[in-house]
């Protein structure tokens, strides 16, 4: 899955995260703005048929009276806007903004047929097929035209059994595109200005999985006490490991970094200061790092 967001802080770096799981996406909510205003809900590509659903206009509806349409509901709600002062109205009138661009850019940005014949092998993509290559090159074409926020979802890593069969598998379909992907972005010169974060929520025991109950054999099992991510571009400090486990890899024996510490460390290569982005959310104020969390300095150019 791609995911893609337009954010109104235009002046911010982009941000590309690449993401595992287990097991499956789980349901909608997953992919909502959660607590953030409206405006920050992203638009999913889908792998089948149509990538955006309801962007070709029906029958009869030329691009002239579309326009007209929009201009006139635009100006109905902004007209109720200043009446009762609903932020989801504002929320609305961007979104039908947003659907009107992606109609008129949607189909030449999904086309990766124009891409250099060199491009493609890099990544390993090809056109028309659904592929974790085609949307790592989906995510540059992404960043190229401004969205300021775009994730690529990858999942099939829950391997409670053939943990080296599974890991030599995912690993083939994940790893050449996201080297591509970075060594892209640099040469295009986009990389400083984009932050890519590849991780997952957990990582996996140390020790075989086995239990003929279950058919698990010669796996792992959830182990969110230690694993590893990935930073490149954005500010952060190139070429460095931070941390360590002990000698099984169990527990983090030096330098843990918290998620709340991992979050506040994203907002600061943002541009955004955790302490202070707070959204009232079921009547009180509540920030994405909740009451902890500090930059790691250490991850910083």
């Amino acid at each position: 899955m791609t995911y893609g967001l337009g954010s109104e802080a235009a002046d911010l770096p982009g941000f590309v995260v690449l993401s595992s799981a287990g097991g499956t996406s789980g349901g909608a909510a997953n992919w909502s703005c959660g607590f953030l205003p409206a405006a920050y809900q992203g638009v999913p590509f889908r792998s089948k048929g149509d990538p955006i659903l309801n962007v070709a206009s029906p029958s009869g509806v030329d691009p002239r009276l579309q326009r007209d349409t929009l201009d006139l509901v635009r100006g109905l709600n902004r007209r109720h806007l200043g009446a009762v002062g609903d932020p989801e109205i504002e929320a609305r009138i961007a979104s039908y903004e947003l659907a009107y661009r992606m109609q008129t850019s949607a189909p030449e940005l999904m086309d990766l047929s124009g891409e250099s014949r060199e491009t493609l092998e890099l990544y390993g993509a090809k056109p028309g097929a659904a592929s974790f290559a085609n949307n790592c090159l989906l995510a540059r074409r992404l960043v190229e035209r401004g969205v300021r926020f775009i994730s690529l979802f990858h999942e099939g890593w829950d391997h409670h059994s053939d943990v080296a069969g599974g890991l030599k598998n995912q690993c083939g379909q994940t790893d050449r595109a996201s080297a591509a992907l970075v060594m892209d972005l640099k040469r295009r010169g986009l990389l400083e200005d984009t932050l890519v974060v590849w991780g997952g929520e957990f990582g996996r025991t140390p020790m075989v999985e086995s239990n003929a109950a279950l058919g698990r054999s010669l796996g792992r099992d959830h182990h969110p006490q230690a694993f590893t991510m990935w930073f490149a571009g954005g500010g952060i400090k190139p070429g460095i490991t931070l941390g360590a486990t002990d000698d099984l890899g169990f527990h983090i024996t030096e330098e843990p970094v918290h998620v709340h510490d991992l979050q506040a460390t994203i907002l600061h290569l943002l541009g955004l200061d955790h302490t202070r982005l707070t959204y009232k959310t079921q009547g009180r104020d509540f920030r994405l790092t909740d009451v902890s969390g500090v930059v790691v300095d250490k991850l910083l150019a």
